[in-house]
């Protein structure tokens, strides 16, 4: 019997939250094994959705079965659990609810389930009639990691969680060696396309309701690339001079290099990934903007392996971190991140500030960044720098980079729109 194709996005939408729920597998790559299996873009974006809202929501439908299910489902159970999730999720997107219901039903028959067909049937009809149960702002985070955000941001802790459940914009940087933001706006609004701009971001446009890519005009051309605000503001934060030799340490997807030279295309900017097959996609994404970018396999913490010993005017080290400033986008951080994995991201940012500052030519600046709300990634790492590092010289920033962190700027998530993101700028003496 032929899936239908309603069928089969439920399938793949189970299927993938099992992966990230249950046997520990990233968002990242369960979506990028799911989403090439399904031909239509529309289905795709469905998908998406679909494993986004139920990660985001899961303490409250996991909520909802345990007070609906006559039995609790057990370990065996956790491909239903991921349908169920999925099937959560599809009613409070709003999708015809007997359309959805129907599907959802069908997909529990083709994941070898129809047994329990009736029962997910039963779960989702009540779905349609009763609310879900509510869940407190922080029930998805980890005590130990809710504890510290309450440490560092005790007045705006409870905003952090709450924007790291709702579902975030879409935010676009048009290419300004195509066309201007401005005059991109005004295709997207003859193409039906609600989108405005942000006057402290020049190339930025934020998207209320996200589309896939296919659907933006001349993205396959070039015209524009999907980038959230918080890390366009970098390309403002570093502000490279004029022909300037430029090194982006930790450079996939490639985004903040490939803006710094849509904005000058004098820039010398080595982009550099420590993974080639990384690297390998952020070489495809210049290739699509059509700009001229060195794009390389390395270590940035041993720079002996690709280094050729010319300095560089400017250096952006947007370091590996616990991702707490994006969980909104990436939820399932909240699932996998570990209180010990704090302790080795941190070595590592230290690592890359250290091996890198030599490389800087005196009056040079360094930009490090990351997409964490956490001080001791942040603020904290700065100031030990500049402890133990006589000719780094704090440059401050302004307050289009977020609130004063002391040594930096951090952003948190859902303030203007944008994502959770820390910024610190430093010269050499």
């Amino acid at each position: 019997m032929r899936v239908s194709d309603g069928v089969a996005t439920r399938v793949a939408a189970a299927r993938t939250l099992d992966e990230i729920l249950h046997r520990g597998r990233s968002l990242k790559a369960a979506l990028g094994g799911a989403l090439p299996t399904l031909e239509d873009t529309r289905d795709r974006a469905l998908v998406e959705a679909l494993v986004l809202a139920a990660l985001r929501q899961r303490v409250r439908y996991n909520a909802a079965l345990d007070a609906w299910t006559p039995r609790p489902l057990g370990q065996r159970d956790g491909l239903l659990r991921a349908l169920l999730l999925a099937g959560f999720a599809q009613l409070e997107l709003g999708l015809p609810a007997h359309a959805a219901l129907a599907a959802t039903v069908d997909a529990a028959r083709a994941l070898g389930r129809a047994h329990q067909a009736g029962m997910v049937n039963a779960l989702l009809r009540r779905a349609t009639r009763e609310p879900l149960p509510d869940a407190a702002a922080d029930a998805a985070w980890p005590d130990w990691l809710a504890r510290q955000v309450r440490a560092d941001w005790p007045q705006q802790a409870e905003a952090i969680f709450a924007a790291s459940m709702a579902v975030p914009p879409m935010w676009l940087r048009a290419n300004r060696r195509v066309q201007s933001r401005d005059a991109y706006l005004a295709t997207l609004r003859e193409a039906g396309i609600d989108a405005m701009g942000d006057e402290a971001l020049p190339d930025a446009l934020l998207l209320p309701t996200p589309l896939p890519v296919q659907q933006l005009p001349g993205f396959d051309a070039g015209a524009v690339s999907v980038q959230d605000g918080a890390a366009q503001a970098v390309a403002d934060a570093l502000a490279p001079p004029a022909g300037a030799r430029v090194l982006d340490a930790c450079a996939a997807p490639g985004g903040k290099a490939a803006h710094l030279a849509e904005r000058d295309p004098s820039l010398r900017i080595l982009a550099l990934d420590s993974d080639a097959r990384r690297a390998r996609r952020m070489q495809d994404t210049f290739t699509r903007l059509r700009l001229d970018i060195d794009a390389r396999t390395g270590d940035a913490t041993r720079p002996a392996g690709w280094w050729d010993g010319a300095p560089f005017d400017a250096i952006l080290i947007d370091a590996p971190c616990s991702a707490t400033g994006i969980a909104r986008r990436q939820p399932d951080v909240l699932l996998h991140r570990r209180e010990a994995d704090l302790a080795a991201l941190c070595a590592t940012q230290a690592n890359l500030l250290d091996a890198l500052w030599p490389l800087l030519a005196p009056g040079g600046a360094l930009l490090y960044a990351t997409c964490s709300i956490l001080h001791t990634e942040n603020a904290a790492q700065i100031e030990a720098f500049l402890a133990r590092t006589p000719d780094a010289v704090l440059a401050p920033l302004d307050a289009r980079f977020g609130h004063d962190a002391g040594t930096g700027r951090q952003r948190l998530p859902g303030e203007g729109g944008m994502d959770g993101f820390f910024c610190a700028r430093l010269r050499k003496a």
